[in-house]
């Protein structure tokens, strides 16, 4: 079993959504996207917010988002200027 779940994932990404509003993480999809992205960032040289108890940058980036030091954005909130082509 993974720890946290997904659904902890999820809760956790969505945790600062204003009631009525449109969810950033709607998937079990999504939030391995967003953690593979951030685990990505890790492996070429960011550092890590979190003093995990893996060295594994997976590992890493599920904890880093659980506790909310990774922000997740959706694509309608990322500027056109970064949008690669």
């Amino acid at each position: 079993m993974l720890h946290p779940s997904y659904t902890d994932l999820i809760n956790a990404v969505n945790s600062e959504v204003e009631p009525g509003e449109e969810p950033i993480v709607q998937s079990r999809y999504s939030i391995v996207i967003a953690t593979a992205k951030r685990a990505r960032q890790l492996i070429a040289g960011d550092k890590a917010l979190v003093d995990a108890p893996s060295n594994k940058p997976l590992s890493t980036a599920v904890e880093e988002i659980h506790e909310t030091l990774v922000r997740v954005i959706g694509e309608d909130d990322i500027p056109e200027d970064e949008f690669e082509e």
